[in-house]
């Protein structure tokens, strides 16, 4: 807070003298600050009645530089402020060094030789392998699918010929599985000498695309893996294949051999698919042709046997000359019975009928004894008998023909089912022949490689200066 002011007595003359008193005071109350000590007014001279002069006393100190208060007016005589005065018991403010220059350190060379070791000197091999020492390749391109074609059938007019057969897994997965097995490799490798192929190029000069001749059937397995890149679509079925090679013409030799044993393995998938659809009807059917023959052969045996071809028709036969012969008896017993009645006994006739009647009777009865049906068996056997055994084998022999007709149109039908169910290779890209080299492609390696070797020296980094930071 500001000093009390002294009261002092006003000269004459009404004039007010300008000392640095008065003047400290009123820069006090401006500011709000206090100002220097002011001077005792008893110890002041009396000021001079006209045109006193201000005495300026010796200041011991600079006085502090006024400080405006907000929204004050500053007075035209302190347009010059003082130097700041220290005050009592106020603590001195020491001013800290300036920051001397960045140098290199331990850490900076350890992240830059890291960077070389890890990023450019990789990129740097492997820029001039690819350069130097790798030779071109060419690529062949072959694209195709298993089409199957649907067809109805006429036999399915017979009514009811439902589908036999059936397919757990595609035939495109499986041809996919068979591009990459050694039966392939093995099978390509006989047609078409892979090993003197894909070793046009020294192994010394070339190491990695070139393969060594002596490699064993699994090098040549690995190798393939190597040069031929397959891409299936599941979603289309679609495969399509880039066969790579030193020279074109050997690119393209290897990619249609790959073709044509798709296509043979394909055919034979068909031909086992026929063969296990109609399976099962085939030996139902052999079993009712069997049973068939045997049911003829025991009919035959019969008839030759007891000579009757038909014993219903026989039958018959006997039973119409039995109803004869009864007639006949009957006839002849009237005619006896009238003769009786109109002749003597002795009347040759008479003796002539009774013997007819006997005769008849007698016919009867053998008749009778052939059907089974006298009251004396025959020697020979009952024709009943054989009439009952023959119906027997009829029956067999009906029940065979049926059974045979069964398996005979679920054979057909088995049988149409398998050749509307057509599979075959459908090539939709022909093998290519390149005019230029475009393998490898060296620059879209050495950016793959600067790219996975930064990311790999940004992540030791990060992990070293985690684990530092951490002791």
């Amino acid at each position: 807070m500001a000093e009390p002011k002294a009261q002092t007595p006003k000269p004459a003359g009404n004039v007010q003298p300008n000392t640095p008193n008065k003047t400290a005071a009123k820069a006090e109350n401006q500011a709000g600050q206090p100002a220097s000590r002011a001077v005792p007014d008893a110890a002041k001279p009396s000021a001079p009645a006209q045109n006193p002069k201000p005495q300026n006393p010796a200041p011991a100190a600079k006085p502090a530089p006024p400080r405006p208060a907000t929204g004050a007016k500053v007075d035209s005589d302190l347009a010059e402020p003082a130097p700041p005065r220290q005050q009592p018991g106020e603590a001195k403010i020491s001013v800290g060094r300036t920051a001397i220059p960045a140098q290199t350190k331990g850490r900076h060379v350890f992240l830059l030789s890291s960077f070389v070791f890890v990023v450019l000197v990789p990129a740097f091999f492997t820029a001039f392998y690819l350069w130097t020492r790798a030779a071109d390749q060419y690529a062949s391109d072959v694209g195709f699918s298993v089409r199957t074609e649907e067809k109805s059938s006429a036999i399915e007019l017979l009514g009811g010929i439902t589908e036999l057969s059936g397919s757990s897994s595609s035939d495109t997965d499986i041809l996919y599985a068979f591009l990459s097995s050694q039966e392939l490799v093995r099978k390509v490798n006989a047609e078409v000498d892979l090993r003197a192929i894909w070793s046009r190029v020294d192994v010394e000069q070339d190491p990695f695309f070139a393969f060594d001749p002596s490699g064993t059937i699994e090098d040549l397995q690995d190798h393939w893996d190597q040069m031929i890149s397959i891409v299936y679509d599941s979603g289309t079925s679609l495969i399509d294949l880039e066969v790579l090679a030193f020279d074109p013409v050997d690119a393209q030799k290897i990619a249609q051999a790959i073709l044509d044993e798709c296509d043979s393995m394909i055919n034979a998938l068909s031909s086992i698919a026929r063969q296990d659809s109609i399976k099962y009807t085939l030996e139902e059917l052999e079993n009712a042709v069997e049973r068939l023959k045997n049911a003829r052969r025991t009919l035959t045996e019969f008839r030759n046997r007891t000579q009757i071809v038909d014993p219903s028709i026989d039958t018959q036969n006997q039973m119409g000359l039995l109803v004869t012969l009864q007639q006949q008896l009957a006839d002849s017993l009237i005619e006896y019975d009238l003769l009786q009645d109109t002749t003597r006994e002795n009347d040759p006739r008479v003796t002539q009928a009774e013997r007819r009647i006997e005769v008849i009777n007698a016919r009867i009865a053998s008749e009778r004894r052939k059907l089974g049906i006298g009251e004396e068996g025959g020697s020979g056997e009952a024709f009943a008998n054989l009439v009952g055994e023959y119906e027997g084998l009829i029956v067999d022999r009906e029940f065979a023909e049926q059974a045979y007709t069964a398996a005979l149109a679920a054979h057909d039908g088995a049988l149409a089912e398998v050749r509307k169910q057509s599979r075959y290779l459908a090539a939709h890209v022909k093998p290519t022949l390149a005019e230029k080299s475009e393998h490898p492609k060296r620059i879209k390696i050495m950016l793959f490689l600067l790219l996975f070797s930064f990311f790999v020296w940004a992540i030791l980094c990060l992990v070293f200066y985690s684990l530092r930071d951490r002791k």
